[in-house]
């Protein structure tokens, strides 16, 4: 009696700890943060100010800088195709980590330590909207202005909450169009899911259109 009950509470064990498994294992990544704790902004502050505070030359300097823009890009990559279309998606967590490395300049020019105002600090915990700021390149140097932009989800389009001006397109210095541009646009947290495969899509006045793939997934 003694082995059957053993061997029926070892049973009953690893069916628990497989369910465990797979309830954690169904459990979204949810990897861009729409909700920050008190704790969590203050990691995100330490973790934008400690690379800043270590780099000792304006090389180093513009590394970390950088380092800190290609973390949150979608589309192409500058550096393998410098006038592919890409966006910067401006996140609480970025937002609290530039807060960080504009403190290590702060400290480091005052030669105190300078931190931001809570205030500051809970205006971007409770901001609404992402920012993303899209970057791409035409052969005329107004290209880009009157561009709409929408976020695709599957079958779900999601409009942004508002749409910034095109810049008058700069001369690039690469290969490619003429012309570089960007613009910026607000997307409501509430309504795109940080998990989902995503496309940024922006069409032109002329009637052309530019699709950014995002993995969101990636991105804090």
């Amino acid at each position: 009696m003694r082995v059957r009950s053993l061997a029926s509470v070892a049973s009953v064990v690893a069916c628990a700890v497989m369910g465990l498994v797979t309830v954690v294992g169904l459990q979204p990544a949810l990897a861009i943060d729409v909700k920050l704790s008190a704790e969590e902004a203050q990691r995100a502050l330490e973790a934008g100010r400690a690379p800043l505070e270590k780099a000792n030359t304006p090389e180093e300097v513009k590394r970390v800088l950088q380092q800190a823009s290609m973390v949150t890009r979608v589309g192409a990559d500058p550096e393998k195709d410098s006038c592919g279309a890409s966006a910067i998606l401006r996140t609480k967590r970025y937002r609290l980590e530039a807060f960080g490395r504009q403190e290590a300049a702060e400290s480091k020019k005052r030669k105190m330590d300078v931190r931001m105002p809570e205030e500051f600090i809970r205006k971007v915990m409770d901001m609404p909207n992402m920012e993303i700021e899209v970057q791409l390149c035409g052969d005329d140097e107004y290209f880009a202005e009157g561009a709409l932009i929408e976020l695709q989800q599957g079958s779900k389009k999601i409009k942004p909450v508002d749409i910034g001006k095109a810049e008058r397109g700069r001369k690039n210095e690469g290969n490619g169009p003429t012309y570089r541009s960007r613009f910026t646009a607000l997307f409501a947290y509430e309504k795109f899911d940080p998990t989902a495969p995503s496309v940024f899509v922006v069409n032109f006045l002329d009637g052309t259109e530019a699709r950014i793939v995002a993995d969101l997934s990636k991105v804090r």
